[in-house]
């Protein structure tokens, strides 16, 4: 069990990253490739394989691999924060890594496992080793993470939707019980699953929650107590990466027959996320015609459903939000 112990300052400082990490998501799906994880990635798992193998990406997974292995400590540094404003300023801060900080980490990993000879060059400050693995981690990235990052984006953005409602309805503490069954917070302690025992005191730090959507199971921490804190956890998903998109052909008719005035309305009042109900109350319409309109407007790729306890918030993903804002490029990775 993880145990995060928080003051009164560190409550003051809590906040959900603003959209999904891509050092997180290329470290956590490498993870994926080399385990057993939901079954919604089955699909994704052999195509990645297939992928990484064509484009003669396979190595640098695999050295990504035994860096960051499941089930088992790894350095920090590969997930560095500036990745949280996108993947070129992290890899930036992955190649900068102090030489001390590399020798420690290092160090750390070998205590828990044999590294291969490869990482003593590294331990040893060779830069063009740090450079080497920082470029294996854009070339997995790019091979099979970036491929699918609007469904990532999108499934992630649902998630920092119910995050949001949540402190809105709750204040932190009811933004933190929003994560249960994963996490459980008894005051002033945050309590995590976690297949060590361990105890971080935030010391006025405060937290950063980042929303994952290839973190399977636990929750991830990062091992130095000394650095800025964060936490990230797996979030809910109705599907993987394989679900099949909408046909051109098929997705232009279904939207011929999407304008109207009240779907168009259930699009605008899905800026924020609702419920069926909220809906069905705020547009004072019927909880089945409600119903109705957000599945048609999941059918063609507008809306994701994300269901927390027993309900289910509709959000809307970025081509539904495209498409009420009048914005046709939207970016397709971070």
């Amino acid at each position: 069990m993880l145990r995060l112990h928080f003051t009164d300052a560190d409550l003051a400082k809590v906040w959900v990253a603003s959209g999904p990490d891509p050092l997180w998501e290329t470290v956590l799906g490498v993870q994926l490739l080399t385990r057993h994880g939901p079954r919604s990635f089955g699909e994704w798992r052999g195509r990645a394989r297939k992928e990484l193998q064509r484009r003669g990406a396979d190595g640098s997974a695999r050295l990504v691999g035994a860096a960051a292995p499941p089930a088992s400590y790894f350095p920090d540094f590969l997930t560095p924060a500036e990745a949280g404003h996108g993947l070129s300023p992290g890899l930036d801060a992955l190649r900068a890594t102090p030489s001390a900080r590399l020798r420690r980490e290092l160090a750390r990993t070998a205590c828990a496992r044999r590294l291969p000879r490869w990482f003593a060059g590294l331990a040893a400050g060779e830069r063009s080793h740090l450079d080497e693995l920082a470029d294996a981690m854009r070339r997995v990235h790019d091979t099979v993470i970036r491929p699918g990052w609007t469904r990532v984006d999108a499934t992630v953005e649902a998630d920092r939707m119910v995050r949001a409602r949540a402190l809105r309805d709750g204040g932190v503490a009811g933004l933190l019980e929003s994560l249960r069954p994963a996490l459980d917070w008894r005051p002033p302690t945050l309590h995590v699953r976690y297949p060590e025992g361990r105890d971080i005191h935030l010391d006025g730090r405060g937290l950063c929650l980042i929303p994952s959507f290839f973190c399977h199971g636990s929750p991830v921490a990062l091992a130095d107590p000394a650095l800025p804190q964060v936490l990230v956890y797996p979030i809910a998903r109705t599907e993987g990466l394989d679900a099949s998109p909408v046909g051109a052909d098929r997705r232009r008719k279904q939207l011929a027959g999407l304008l109207g005035r009240t779907r168009a309305r259930v699009l605008a009042a899905l800026q924020d996320s609702a419920t069926t109900g909220e809906l069905a109350r705020v547009l004072r319409i019927s909880a089945a015609s409600a119903s109705e309109h957000v599945r048609a407007l999941r059918e063609v790729g507008l809306v994701h459903d994300n269901r927390v306890g027993g309900r289910v918030i509709h959000s809307l993903t970025p081509l539904g939000a495209a498409l009420l804002h009048g914005d046709p490029q939207r970016p397709d990775a971070a």
